[in-house]
């Protein structure tokens, strides 16, 4: 799953609209215009070898714009300032502007954890989403996807999770 799918799913779960869209990605810092996240959120062709032999259809996949790392991380930012509010810092706290996203590895992880920061999910909630997409996942299981890179107990989080997850949490909030 790419950064393009993962923004184009939770798009769709949480029935975001495009002026939104435009709104999440300056809060996080990405200027954007509603015609690039159009662009951002259209879908690659299904086959390339169709695109190979019909020049015209290949002239339209280039409009299409790739999400980076740095793109993506902005929206996950922006979402939560979005939904929660701007965290007012206290004096003694140093500014976190560290980019989470190094690799592709830990997209996914970074997908959940901000999402449940977003919309103020406890653990048992998402469980539930999960189980909603049929996937059974244990409570030790989740924490450990959830935990900080580096930490003794942190697990990748694979495709399959992300993409159930966001496919419960359509299912949650679409019906």
């Amino acid at each position: 799953m790419d950064n393009n799918d993962i923004l184009i799913r939770l798009r769709y779960a949480l029935d975001i609209k495009n002026s939104d869209m435009v709104e999440i990605f300056n809060l996080g810092g990405v200027e954007l215009t509603k015609e690039e996240v159009l662009k951002i959120l259209k879908k690659s062709n299904e086959s390339d070898m169709e695109a190979a032999d019909d020049d015209h259809d290949t002239g339209e996949n280039e409009d299409r714009i790739e999400c980076d790392n740095h793109m993506l991380e902005a929206f996950l930012n922006g979402f939560i300032i979005f939904k929660r509010g701007k965290q007012d810092l206290k004096p003694e706290q140093p500014n976190k502007s560290a980019q989470s996203l190094k690799s592709n590895e830990n997209v996914n992880n970074i997908l959940l954890k901000r999402v449940k920061i977003a919309l103020a999910l406890t653990s048992e909630e998402m469980l539930d989403i999960l189980a909603a997409a049929g996937v059974a996942i244990t409570k030790g299981e989740l924490g450990a996807v959830l935990r900080k890179e580096g930490h003794r107990n942190y697990k990748v989080c694979g495709d399959r999770y992300a993409r159930n997850f966001l496919k419960g949490l359509a299912l949650k909030y679409r019906g």
